[in-house]
């Protein structure tokens, strides 16, 4: 297989274990990246994306961060897009009445309220500490600093967030990308993007959609899986993501993305 550009998707993918890539992930890409760019692909923030860069050697490539809101090539900034303060309002509302706590995130900063089971499990998977403050506190701090949301966390229990879920479709279904990371968790991120829509914007002269291989395990990936000229789901990938992809490789935790780089990309 030929191809100029790969992209990963990280937590479930990429990743073998919760925050970090094996050696034998290393090895592959370190075997093709001078032949092919590899962009990751993440709804992680920034800083929890650029020390895995540094791992597989990729620093001189774009990321896309925050399901596509933004996308940075080193320090520089190529595209930007936020949730508006209203939108945060009404969230924080829906939030505040079910008893759901939210993370707030812009660019490389990250808040919280408390320091929860949840929290320090995302510190630990992402290699990322938040800003612990009231959210009414952030939100007020947003409104005069006049800046959004990149990505909304809910965290909450099944019940609660089951109940989150209806009501944010009904509300601001329409407005913006709701995605049910796990029973008690759901991301929120601007409808008008995506990590297809990311890829786009990357691609150069000489390049489409059609050069691109892509590898994803969950809901936010399906799109770009799709669409670029190779999709690979990962064997624990959602079964809705393993219908529409082209090839289906091996778990996460079998280095499956690595695994498919060494059977199909020859240099």
């Amino acid at each position: 297989m030929k191809f100029k550009i790969l992209c990963s998707d990280l937590d479930g993918t990429l990743l073998s274990n919760k925050n970090n890539v094996s050696d034998f992930t290393i090895s592959e890409i370190q075997r093709i990246k001078n032949a092919i760019k590899i962009i990751l692909v993440s709804a992680r923030m920034p800083q929890s994306m650029t020390y895995l860069q540094r791992n597989l050697g990729i620093e001189d490539q774009p990321i896309i961060c925050y399901n596509g809101a933004l996308i940075l090539d080193g320090k520089k900034e190529l595209a930007s897009t936020v949730m508006t303060i209203d939108h945060l309002d009404q969230i924080y509302d829906l939030s505040e009445s079910l008893g759901i706590k939210l993370g707030l995130y812009h660019k490389d900063e990250w808040y919280v309220e408390d320091n929860t089971e949840r929290v320090r499990k995302e510190i630990y998977h992402t290699q990322s500490t938040p800003i612990f403050r009231d959210t009414t506190v952030s939100i007020t701090d947003w409104k005069n600093r006049h800046i959004g949301a990149h990505k909304i966390m809910l965290m909450g229990n099944k019940t609660a967030t089951d109940m989150a879920f209806v009501q944010l479709e009904k509300q601001l279904g329409q407005e913006l990308h709701i995605y049910r990371s796990n029973e008690t968790l759901i991301e929120l991120s601007p409808k008008s993007i995506s990590k297809l829509s990311a890829i786009q914007i990357l691609l150069t002269a000489g390049e489409t959609l059609e050069d691109v291989i892509a590898f994803g395990d969950n809901y936010n990936d399906m799109e770009m899986l799709k669409h670029v000229g190779y999709g690979v789901a990962v064997g624990n990938a959602r079964e809705e993501l393993k219908q529409i992809a082209k090839s289906v490789t091996l778990q996460n935790t079998e280095d499956g993305v690595a695994y498919f780089i060494k059977q199909h990309i020859i240099i």
